[in-house]
């Protein structure tokens, strides 16, 4: 029974008790971060497609032409910045940057957001370019909503992928990897679980009442998640610094250094290399798969939810079921498959798996007459169980396995090749999708997202064939890379 209780212990928890006081800041800084992504994430949706005059079409837009520009700027501004500042204090001025904006929002821009939003100009720009077009004209319409939204994209982006995610591949190497990083996205996961009745209590507590109140009791939560995100990566940079075996020599110096590359040359790296080349064909092919669907989903959730706090409520349930579901895999199986079975596995599963689910949601939207009674609750149902798969997957064996495939690399690459690949490569794979779906809207005359879907069946079927091939490439260089370090190791 002891040998049974200890194995499993080394499956689930492969952590040696000195390395305690690295693992343990990390997950619990994953667990915050994911937190306040969940809560932006449940918010930001239904405050844009239950706005006035707005809808699931609008998601496009602002993806498309909004976020991307925003977050190829604010990668370039960073990229800039990293050659000014120290990472620390770099890291430390974005999260109070989102915090201070957060604030604003609860507390000022939302609650005046009847007084602040231009219904009158609005109403008279539909009326000269026709309903069919009112989705560009929403954004306009609910800026306060379409900021926020903008907000909680780059959240994701910066933060998650651009800062933590770089912060951790900055002093773990591949071993500790494969025992470490299954650990932090389950933290993330966990913090999924707690986001759904966390918003479902605040939302149902006030929304008889007043809405606004709710809003502010999830932004002061917010508040003190960036508090516990500064606080730990503190401990971090300042008191686990000083053990000798947590963090080597090359470590330490990545905290307070300067990077000397610039964006643009982030960007050449992409283009020279094909192990980073094909890296950043994975990340938009997942961003492209993953939106084209999930948009024709939400247009459908919208016509079950039309109200703004059930909307927000439904997506709350989701967020807990993805945390729930992908927390039990990465915890219990991820890891060990990931050990056992090996990288090339595992990062195989997210496009078979997110590819076939989408192609499947899809078919039964389009031939509806499959499904009997209620087919629009039964649409919506699949969809929130693909939309629920395919963050699983991300969480438990994409996110793992793109992190893994960085650590091969030298620094510079690491630094600028993943702020490009990571911040402007999922942004290119969201907008992308973004762009298709705009396009085939106005060929269409529809100004309904839910016209097109027959035209996204054979794309997504591309795109996926497109992500495996490069998961296959990046496959066979990682391990050319690796075979290379060890014939060659530094000292």
């Amino acid at each position: 029974m002891a040998s049974f209780l200890t194995r499993w212990r080394h499956r689930i928890w492969p952590i040696h008790g000195y390395e305690l006081k690295k693992v343990l800041p990390l997950l619990f800084m994953k667990f915050f971060i994911s937190f306040t992504y969940g809560v932006l994430t449940t918010m930001k949706d239904a405050f844009i497609v239950t706005a006035k005059g707005s809808g699931a079409e609008v998601i496009p837009v602002l993806k498309g032409w909004i976020v991307l520009p925003v977050a190829m700027g604010a990668t370039l501004l960073y990229s800039k910045l990293s050659n000014l500042f120290r990472r620390t204090v770099l890291f430390y001025s974005i999260i109070i940057c989102f915090m201070v904006f957060i604030f604003a929002f609860g507390f000022f821009l939302y609650p005046n957001v009847d007084t602040l939003s231009p219904h009158t100009s609005a109403d008279w720009l539909v009326s000269k370019i026709g309903q069919e077009h009112a989705h560009w004209i929403s954004v306009y319409r609910n800026w306060i909503q379409s900021l926020f939204f903008v907000m909680a994209e780059l959240w994701g982006a910066i933060v998650i992928f651009l800062l933590f995610w770089g912060f951790v591949n900055q002093i773990c190497n591949f071993n500790e990897a494969k025992r470490c990083y299954n650990l932090f996205i389950a933290g993330g996961d966990l913090a999924q679980m707690f986001t759904g009745p966390l918003v479902c209590y605040v939302t149902g507590k006030y929304i008889a009442t007043e809405f606004g109140l709710a809003l502010k009791s999830l932004v002061l939560c917010v508040l003190g998640f960036g508090v516990m995100i500064m606080a730990l990566h503190f401990f971090l940079t300042r008191k686990a610094l000083k053990d000798e075996r947590l963090f080597q020599p090359e470590h330490k110096q990545t905290f307070n250094e300067k990077t000397k590359l610039s964006l643009m040359q982030g960007l050449k790296f992409i283009v020279r290399s094909p192990y980073l080349r094909y890296i950043a064909i994975m990340v938009i092919a997942y961003g492209l798969t993953i939106n084209l669907t999930e948009v024709t989903w939400k247009a459908n959730l919208k016509l079950v939810y039309p109200e703004t706090g059930a909307y927000q409520r439904f997506m709350a349930a989701v967020s807990s079921s993805v945390g729930i579901c992908s927390f039990v895999i990465t915890l219990f199986f991820s890891g060990v498959i990931i050990r056992r079975l090996g990288w090339n596995f595992c990062a195989h599963l997210p496009p078979l798996v997110i590819g076939s689910t989408s192609l499947i949601f899809l078919f039964l939207f389009l031939n509806q007459n499959l499904l009997g009674a209620s087919p629009l609750f039964f649409i919506v149902v699949f969809g929130a169980f693909q939309n629920v798969t395919s963050k699983v997957m991300k969480y438990a064996f994409f996110d793992a396995t793109k992190e893994m495939s960085y650590i091969p690399l030298d620094q510079e690459s690491k630094v600028k090749g993943k702020a490009a690949i990571d911040v402007v490569g999922s942004r290119l794979g969201k907008s992308g999708a973004a762009w298709v779906q705009i396009l085939l809207i106005s060929l269409a005359g529809t100004g309904s997202v839910l016209s097109i879907t027959h035209y996204l069946l054979p794309l997504i079927g591309c795109t996926v064939l497109f992500w495996i091939f490069s998961v296959r490439q990046v496959n066979k260089q990682m391990n050319e890379k690796r075979d290379l370090q060890l014939q060659n190791p530094v000292h």
